[in-house]
Formats: C-alpha cells, structure tokens, sequence
C-alpha cells in the first residue's frame, strides 16, 4: 500500500473513492498571496477552478503526510465553479474570494464530520458552524478538507491520533508538532492557501516553527471560540497557519467580528496601528535565550538576529524572567483541570463512543466507554485533572497555580510598559524524529516552556520562518506583544522576518 495505516483511517478517507474529477484541471497555477491571486483572477490569467484543480490534484499525490483526513473535493470544484461564474458576470470579488483553506478537526463544520482524531467521536456530524468559520464562508473562502491533528488537541508532535501520525514534508522521517501538525503540514506541502488550527499551549506556533511556515495565535478573546471543540476553555484560541504576513493578516481580520455566542470574546473589533515605529523595543528572557535544553544552532540563530536588530538601531534588552521555571507545571495543572472537565461530557450516553460490551453496572458502562474511546495521552492528561481538582489537593495545585497564573499577567503587563515586544524561541529543538517524542513524557512537556506563556497570559504570540538547521530542518523565532496588539505584532514580524530593520 501506498501508505501504512489501519482499515479504520482508510474509511475515513472514503472521499479516495470518489471519481478523480480534478485530473481534468490543469495543474499550472501558482499561489503567491492572495492579493496576487485576486489580481490574476480579474486579469482571467487563472480562475477559482484551476486552483481547486491545483489542491486537490497536490493532496492526492501527497496522501502518504497524512494531512488531511477527510477532502471536500465535490462542494469545492462546485463552490470554484459558482465564484467562476459570479466574477464572470461582474459582481464583485469579496475579501476571500476563491481563497482555499482548510480547517482542523476540532472546529465544526454544519453537516460535515468532525471527529477530534479521536475514536471518541468517530462518525459525528456537526450540527452547526463555528463562527469563526462561517466569517470565512461569507467572504467567498473555498473550504478544501479537514485536517489530521493529536486526538482532541492533546499533543505536540500529531503522533496521539486516531487518523494515524502526520508526517513532515521538509522530511518525512520527523513529526511536523502538534496538535495543528496536519494544518500546518497543508500549508507547508500546497495542499491549501492557508488553514486554520487552534492553540492552547502552542498547538500552532510549534508545528509552524517544526515545518517552516507562519502560525499565528490571537489574543484570547480576538476570535469566537464558539464551534471549536474545548480543550482548556481559558487558553483555547483559533489560530491561523499560512506563508505570508498580509494573507495571516487579512484572515485575523475577518474572523475577529465580534460573537454574541462567545461571552469571553473582546467587545471592540480589532483596529489598525496608530502608527508604526521606526525603532522598536525588544526583551529578551535571559532564562530563555539561556536555558540548557536549547539547541544551540537555534540560540546561535536568535542571538545573531538580535545582534541585527541592535546594529540597525533597535533596542534590544536582556531581562531577567525568574517565574520560568513555574510556567509549564500552571500550565499543565490549569489545562488538565480544564480538560477533565470538558471532556466529562464525553460518556457514550449523552454522545460519544459507546461499548459493544454489555453490563448491567452503570459505572463499568462508563468507564468502557471512556476507556475504549479515549487514547493515552488524552487518558493521561484527564487524570492529572481529576488529581489537581481532587480534595485534600485542590488548593495545593490548582489554587496555587491560579495565583501563579496572576503574577505571570502582572510581570507580563509590566513588561509591555517598557517594550514593544518580546523575542523568544519557539522551542528547544527542530521537528524530532517520529516516534523519539513518546520516549520521555516529562521532556515532552518541558518542550512547552516557550510557548506556552502566551496562553497562560492570553497576549498574542507569532512564530515566524526564518533559518535552516545543520539538519536541514527549518525554525524562527517567536515574538509576543501584549494582548489586543495583533496588528503592531504582525507589523513587527514582518520587520524582524525581512530584516527591514533600517
């Protein structure tokens, strides 16, 4: 076979059955950013339909990265096909006109399945669209397929799922991360334009950074979160994979309309610059910068870039973080809690996956069900939860950690008082080989402790492409600002990412 997983993942791709219509497209087209391609589709140098061709025709012949687990292939060519016509008789083209993307498999999509890669939730079909979502379909974008990802977004290498692991196309040998490794493997391999994921401790700026690509994470409360399956309901945010600055841009735009379904939503609509500094302001965490486990290629990386930015004029301080150390214990206890929580609905009664086995004792009933549908790590991190939440040790972990969580966003809010933004790495090494991750959990975990900040404080935080590794793997850098400063931040990393520091 031309890829190896279970009879159940080839099920799940039943759209490989379905005529392969796209052969009939030709395969020429070319996406350089979507004013490029809005451009070329008023001139008729190209159309709607030709890039559809182009996707679909990319995802078939690169089925074995395991991506995208379920392809829209019938509804895309006929929704290029309706744009093709509508533009041909003069109406106008709307922001996202023909714009193809695809989504991962923990937003809600009316009528489509959504399956959280878990067995838990094999065979549902959404009853309704995520509002983030629907913000994409109303401005003409094309939705392509939906994408592999760890099983309800618990995971960093998109190894925990039940499609099967994602594979990296820089090097199939590595994981892309995760939990958005499919998102980010699509964009990354031209199977779309640009995906959506979600971020809870990094789920999107780490497979960004693993596979060469942009990822972006919002302020919490910039995008409605109705529609999107809840890991930890105060760090989960959608974010946006794509190549190029302004495309990830335009995107955060039309998805932060405000939401009356989603009451921790920003009240005001996200705004442009005031304006845009010629010299800038940078921090850098000297226990970051600084900590053990970092690769030193990357630091060696990060150091030079900060070297630049100090010759062309910006100011660039090494500050002293000493709460580093306590970030990713929060982190876990707060998203554990949060998690046994959210996915206590998940019992084989209300929905979910329900036992073949028969028993009459209700508690055995529950406890197939759970442990049949869920996988290892979603296990895992459920019982940390139960314990952190538990009596006798509720103030001990998770109390603490509330507090802890405080002191974080007051140093935070400090910090922006006095800088423009934060330079970070994005993790401590490049994409890993498969399998290697599973080795040690604790390193796992450890691997968070530059991403996760951002959630833990809700500011907004980008991981940018910028170098290549000595084992030809890519990595950048990460840059945060504080929070409902999305536009400055994408402002700053296409400086820093271009080096149009001058």
């Amino acid at each position: 076979t031309r890829f190896t997983v279970d009879a159940e993942v080839i099920v799940a791709k039943k759209w490989l059955l379905l005529p392969r219509l796209f052969y009939i497209f030709p395969a020429m087209f070319h996406f350089k950013n979507i004013v490029t391609y809005h451009e070329e589709l008023i001139s008729g140098t190209t159309s709607c339909t030709e890039a559809i061709g182009f996707y679909l025709n990319n995802i078939e012949q690169k089925i074995s990265l395991n991506a995208i687990v379920e392809v829209y292939k019938e509804e895309a060519i006929g929704k290029a096909a309706f744009l093709d016509d509508a533009r041909k008789n003069g109406l106008p083209l709307k922001k996202l006109h023909g714009v193809v993307i695809a989504i991962k498999d923990v937003i809600c999509y009316k009528e489509h399945s959504l399956g959280a890669a878990s067995k838990m939730l094999k065979g549902f079909t959404s009853q309704f669209t995520a509002t983030a979502l629907q913000y994409l379909i109303d401005e003409d974008a094309i939705i392509i397929g939906n994408c592999n990802c760890d099983e309800f977004a618990m995971g960093s290498s998109n190894e925990y799922s039940a499609y099967g692991p994602v594979l990296n196309a820089a090097n199939t040998a590595h994981v892309p991360g995760g939990s958005s490794g499919g998102s980010a493997v699509a964009v990354q391999a031209d199977l779309c334009m640009l995906s959506l994921g979600s971020d809870t401790g990094g789920s999107v700026r780490q497979p960004a950074d693993h596979c060469g690509i942009i990822g972006l994470k919002p302020s919490y409360g910039r995008i409605s979160r109705f529609g999107l399956i809840a890991y930890a309901s105060s760090f989960d945010q959608i974010g946006i994979f794509g190549k190029q600055i302004a495309d990830v841009r335009l995107l955060l735009e039309v998805m932060s309309r405000p939401d009356e379904m989603d009451s921790t939503m920003m009240k005001h609509q996200i705004v442009p610059e005031n304006s845009k500094k010629d010299k800038l302001k940078f921090c850098v965490f000297t226990e970051a910068l600084r900590h053990p486990k970092l690769d030193e290629e990357i630091r060696n990386n990060i150091f030079n870039t900060i070297q630049q930015l100090k010759e062309n004029g910006h100011v660039v301080e090494e500050i002293p973080f000493p709460l580093i150390d306590y970030i990713v214990p929060t982190y876990y206890v707060l998203t554990t809690a949060e998690s046994s929580s959210n996915l206590s609905r998940y019992d084989g009664v209300r929905y979910g996956h329900r036992s073949e086995k028969i028993t009459d004792d209700i508690q055995k009933f529950y406890k197939q069900n759970r442990s049949e549908g869920f996988g290892m790590e979603v296990k895992r991190r459920i019982m940390m939860g139960n314990f952190v939440l538990s009596t006798g040790y509720h103030d001990a972990y998770y109390g603490k950690a509330q507090k802890l969580r405080r002191l974080l966003c007051n140093l935070t809010d400090e910090i922006f008082t006095n800088f423009d933004a934060i330079i970070m790495p994005v993790t401590t090494t490049t994409a890993p080989l498969l399998g290697t991750k599973n080795e040690d959990g604790t390193a796992v975990y450890l691997a968070d402790i530059f991403t996760v900040f951002a959630n833990l404080t809700g500011i907004p935080a980008i991981a940018i492409p910028m170098f290549s590794h000595s084992n030809n793997m890519p990595f950048g850098l990460q840059l945060m600002s504080k929070k409902d400063n999305e536009l400055s931040l994408l402002f700053i990393a296409n400086l820093v990412q271009h080096h149009k520091t001058g």
